[in-house]
């Protein structure tokens, strides 16, 4: 049966998706929901052993896709494929800080060359004619390239974990500018593997020194927006370590910048338990010292999780919404498809929580930060800060960025009372 004479084209292409990817809603959702920045906004430069810089790995190259795209199916018969799209959520049935964790961490920038200029712009050249494409051919390429893209990364981040391989953080600077100072260190990393997936999440620790920490030091997990990576969020980490006198820790999800995995609901919860588990054990050593900070799509991974762990310091919500289809309808005729329940899970909560909205909000309306407000255990609920004359993105802009902080400051120190 045809499709295309009487639905739009992305209707159809949706259905193609649903369809294709065995009815998973997974599928759908990332389709509607995840954008990572093509390219992103920095890159980790790998460093051997003995301190060599060693060569770029570029995991979009074609000649690498053909060859992967070949060898799929043999490869998937061998060993299963990691990188399915179905709904299974077995391994977030249960969540237990492991003390001896396995997970792996590689670490620790260079100004952007005229040739890798001139291939951003290639790329993003690419980019605008995808966009023009029939909206099936477009979507169900997007979704096979993260495939491909997946499996090869997973292969080459265990590669460099056997092999001691660490990392530099370079920030695309022509695009971001200069970054404020920071007195502490930062240290560039991947963390993982996912137990399920094999992937490694690329994560920047913002670390204070020695002489500015104490006991009771916060350690803010931060989980970026859409549309963004760890890249674009260097200079707002790095204010907030600054004048917070707390240690960041801000991810990439899979699919998204250094991470490897697929961009989809439930690997957001997996990246998100299995960061915080590291940080734990790592950093803080006591969950109450951690406060969890979800910036608009990353208000649904820091719902999740402060749901499920009793002991956490705080939760931040920056531009949240109440779940991920009442952005687009109030209406429930959709509610099969619903991704990031916020609203459910802000009612399970049991630390306090300090909720940011601009009134003038059109993409997550504000009426979705009022509602999440009203859902918070009372004895959870801080007052929040309805920003006035501002929108979905531009809160920290311009002179705002100093009420943001003082305004931040007093949550993270009113933990401690």
């Amino acid at each position: 049966m045809c499709f295309s004479c009487c639905c739009p084209p992305a209707i159809s292409a949706l259905f193609y998706l649903w369809v294709r990817s065995g009815f998973s809603k997974g599928s759908v959702a990332g389709a509607l929901t995840f954008f990572p920045p093509d390219p992103p906004l920095y890159k980790f430069q790998r460093v051997d052993k003995n301190g060599e810089v060693l060569d770029e790995a570029d995991d979009g190259d074609d000649a690498n896709m053909n060859t992967d795209m070949a060898e799929n199916a043999e490869e998937e018969q061998k060993e299963g494929d990691d990188y399915d799209d179905n709904d299974d959520e077995s391994d977030l049935g249960t969540f237990e800080i492991n003390t001896d964790s396995s997970h792996t961490t590689r670490k620790n920038g260079e100004q952007m060359t005229t040739e890798q200029k001139k291939l951003r712009e290639a790329q993003q050249q690419q980019q605008r004619e995808a966009a023009s494409q029939d909206p099936i051919v477009a979507m169900t390429e997007r979704s096979s390239k993260l495939r491909q893209r997946a499996k090869r990364r997973a292969r080459m981040d265990r590669a460099d974990a056997e092999n001691g391989v660490t990392y530099r953080f370079v920030p695309d600077l022509v695009m971001l500018g200069n970054l404020p100072s920071f007195n502490g260190t930062i240290h560039p990393m991947k963390i993982g593997p996912q137990k399920r997936t094999g992937a490694y999440v690329a994560a920047l620790l913002y670390k204070l020194p020695p002489n500015d920490c104490c006991p009771t030091t916060k350690t803010i997990l931060y989980s970026h927006g859409n549309a963004t990576d760890v890249g674009a969020m260097a200079g707002l980490q790095c204010l907030i370590a600054k004048n917070l006198k707390c240690h960041v820790l801000v991810y990439d999800y899979s699919g998204y910048g250094e991470s490897g995995g697929i961009p989809m609901e439930k690997n957001t919860y997996r990246d998100v338990k299995m960061v915080y588990e590291w940080v734990v054990n790592n950093v803080t050593k006591h969950e109450s010292n951690v406060v969890l900070y979800g910036q608009s799509v990353g208000s649904g991974p820091s719902c999740y999780l402060a749901s499920r762990r009793a002991n956490v310091g705080g939760l931040v919500l920056h531009s949240p919404f109440t779940s991920g289809m009442r952005v687009l309808t109030p209406s429930r005729a959709l509610a099969c498809l619903d991704i990031f329940p916020n609203i459910d899970r802000i009612k399970k909560v049991k630390c306090p929580v300090f909720i940011i909205h601009g009134k003038r909000d059109a993409e997550v309306s504000f009426e979705h930060g009022l509602a999440l407000q009203m859902a918070v255990p009372e004895d959870c609920r801080r007052d929040p800060w309805w920003v006035p004359d501002k929108g979905h993105n531009d809160i920290v802009d311009g002179p705002g960025i100093v009420e943001y902080i003082q305004r931040l400051n007093r949550f993270v120190r009113s933990l401690d009372d």
